[in-house]
């Protein structure tokens, strides 16, 4: 297709357009910030249920060696979940998808068919090796009763895993279609459900409940996301493993992508082994909530602006309008920054009394909630790089390079691993905070510097 005068594609953007549209044009893009808002009704109920998780877990289970045991499995599996999302989440899945449909929209359903019955084989291998081997090592080093529970956590992990991958790919393609209520509604009631599961049954099982609770939740949230799009989108989908194009070269390019995501969700595992060598009882759960807490700003803006972002700028990729992608790039950097830096900022000045009015109750002690309020700054400073940082990877996704994101997330590692192993021994479990912020920076200035060469 020639590019419109004045609009050449630039290298790494195709020169295609969606199929109804004018050579050169790209198909009606209503505003981010419009069509953010318009999620946010649905986001608030969804992220309200997700940023009371860790506080309900807190008043639970309060700080023990139960609770750092759990922790360190949850970073494992959600290390390994990385490997399912990353391929759906606001990744090359979506603007592949609406190549297909543009091209053949009676193919659709045999694409999307394939790519989730290779998901969901991968996901159950993955769940059988990693709950095997750590329900296995986990239980042979540590003393009863924790290692019945390592068992008991491993194998509930495990099922959620390949829930997970089923509700991840929905939500792929319902993005990818602009349905992008979809995934807050389905989420919100699995989170419903979850937190019952665990309100109902945890005096019983202790925080041996949590991952089938969390299983239950992903498998309500996955029938949700089907039915809506049986009923919004007429597709019915029949997994397969068929291979039908363009299927190997959407995997060549998720593999990049999905390796790179999965590299830097090590990083939560390395922390808490690294908090896991600190003397203070409970550390690596006082670590976690306050990353959670720092976590939480980016999160709202991942279900509301990220999802909206990548789809646009795949549609002004695939039509080769550089300026309009410069544009929005340049107005998405500048929002996210601002806002994030403003929140943080607040969050940092209000954290003690914000603190102890969410965490200082049930099970969880006054001593715990001064650990995360003092852990708090230091985990919050890299949220308005981090958010950069997100916002420069979907850059990159939509322009299809996402062979990149392999070695930046080699890069992600190394950095977090090195910065912790250096900050630990001087500033104990705050320098562990501070290397992912300090990474998370840097991370964010090489994106923006290999996305230069491709906007000239």
């Amino acid at each position: 297709m020639a590019a419109e005068p004045g609009h050449e594609p630039a290298p790494g953007i195709p020169a295609r357009a969606r199929e109804g549209s004018a050579p050169g044009t790209v198909p009606e893009r209503p505003a981010l910030a419009r069509t953010a808002l318009r999620l946010l009704p649905f986001q608030i109920v969804f992220r309200g249920g997700e940023a009371l998780w860790p506080l309900l877990l807190a008043a639970w289970f309060g700080r023990s060696p139960e609770t750092d045991l759990y922790f360190l499995l949850a970073a494992l599996y959600l290390f390994a979940g990385s490997l399912v999302t990353g391929a759906f989440q606001d990744s090359a899945f979506i603007p592949v998808l609406l190549e297909v449909e543009a091209r053949d929209p009676t193919a659709l359903p045999r694409v999307a068919g394939a790519v989730l019955g290779h998901t969901l084989l991968a996901a159950t291998a993955i769940a059988a090796a990693l709950g095997t081997v750590s329900g296995g090592v986990l239980a042979l080093t540590r003393p009863a009763p924790l290692s019945h529970l390592a068992v008991a956590l491993s194998a509930g992990y495990a099922l959620w895993l390949v829930a997970l991958a089923a509700r991840s790919f929905l939500v792929g393609v319902l993005n990818a279609h602009r349905r992008f209520t979809a995934h807050p509604v389905a989420a919100g009631a699995g989170t419903a459900v979850s937190i019952a599961c665990v309100a109902a049954l945890q005096a019983r099982l202790g925080v041996a409940v949590v991952p089938f609770a969390l299983l239950a939740g992903e498998l309500v949230a996955a029938a949700v996301l089907a039915r809506i799009a049986r009923r919004q989108l007429g597709l019915r989908l029949r997994p397969s493993l068929e291979r039908p194009d363009p299927v190997p070269r959407l995997f060549s390019l998720l593999g990049f992508e999905v390796l790179g995501n999965s590299v830097t969700r090590i990083n939560p595992v390395v922390d808490q082994a690294m908090a896991g060598l600190s003397p203070l009882v409970g550390a690596g759960t006082v670590l976690r909530y306050a990353m959670e807490v720092a976590s939480l700003p980016n999160s709202v803006l991942q279900a509301t602006l990220y999802p909206v972002l990548v789809a646009r700028l795949s549609l002004e990729s695939a039509a080769g309008d550089l300026p309009a992608f410069r544009r929005t790039l340049r107005r998405a950097l500048l929002g996210v920054v601002g806002l994030l830096a403003l929140v943080t900022l607040a969050i940092i000045l209000l954290r003690r009394p914000l603190f102890r009015l969410l965490f200082l109750r049930g099970q969880m002690d006054a001593a715990g909630v001064e650990r995360i309020a003092e852990l708090a700054p230091y985990a919050l400073a890299g949220v308005p790089s981090f958010g950069a940082m997100l916002v420069l990877a979907r850059a990159h996704v939509a322009l299809q390079n996402g062979r990149l994101m392999f070695p930046i997330g080699l890069l992600n590692a190394a950095l977090n691993t090195a910065l912790d192993v250096a900050l630990f021994p001087v500033l104990g479990l705050p320098g562990i905070a501070l290397a992912t912020s300090l990474m998370q920076t840097a991370v964010a200035v090489a994106l923006g510097l290999r996305l230069r060469p491709l906007l000239r």
